[in-house]
């Protein structure tokens, strides 16, 4: 019953009519209980939405991608969206992310965002990938992410360079005319909640609390 009320939910946060696809059967699903299953259903979602925000970020971004000397957005998005997830610069997570919104630094800036935020949410499964009956997750982990999360859309959307130009175009602010793409903060938010569901779903699981997060006016991330 949580799997399917999970995945309902998972349903309508996302466009209208797209259709649901179920997981193909695995030997290792038999040893699974539901949480488990929902679990690893959220994960891959999350993960699909990052390879697609990625997507429209090279998009918006051109120049980000052309930086490795890729030929395509397709050829740009494969290393940066396939398991296992790479570093850059050596950082992962939280450190990647900064780096996107660095003066300083001058390479892909789509491939650090989204390389952190891909990273930071697998550390927020504890690095699992199948996750069992005996991994019991931190709903706290999942919650501080879900944050985090919601602090790198506000950095993309409002952080300039000190020519005063967004480090990374996404909903608008393109030039003169330029009408605001409600896309990216739809994506988003399917990410958060998804991230916020299964922090929820832990918390019962495990009969624990979460404690509500207070970020400063700074706008600090959260260690996971």
């Amino acid at each position: 019953m949580l799997a399917l009320l999970s995945l309902w939910l998972l349903n309508g946060c996302a466009n209208g009519k797209q259709s649901v696809k179920g997981r193909t059967f695995e030997f290792s699903s038999v040893i699974k209980s539901d949480v488990d299953l929902v679990t690893e259903t959220h994960q891959k979602m999350v993960f699909s939405a990052l390879k697609e925000l990625a997507v429209k970020l090279y998009k918006r971004n051109p120049k980000e991608w052309k930086k490795a000397g890729y030929a395509s957005i397709k050829e740009s998005v494969t290393p940066i969206t396939t398991n296992p997830f790479p570093k850059v610069n050596n950082k992962t997570s939280i450190d990647a992310i900064r780096l996107a919104f660095d003066q300083q630094y001058e390479g892909d800036r789509v491939k650090a965002l989204i390389v952190g935020l891909e990273t930071m949410v697998l550390d927020s499964y504890d690095g699992h990938r199948s996750v069992y009956f005996y991994n019991m997750l931190e709903a706290q982990k999942l919650y501080d992410s879900a944050r985090n999360i919601e602090l790198a859309s506000w950095l993309l959307r409002t952080k300039h360079d000190s020519n005063n130009q967004l480090f990374l175009l996404s909903t608008g602010e393109g030039g003169e005319g330029d009408e605001l793409n409600l896309s990216f903060e739809r994506l988003f938010g399917k990410i958060i909640n998804a991230q916020d569901m299964m922090a929820q779903i832990m918390a019962d699981r495990s009969h624990r609390q979460i404690k509500n997060a207070i970020q400063s006016v700074a706008r600090v991330f959260i260690p996971i």
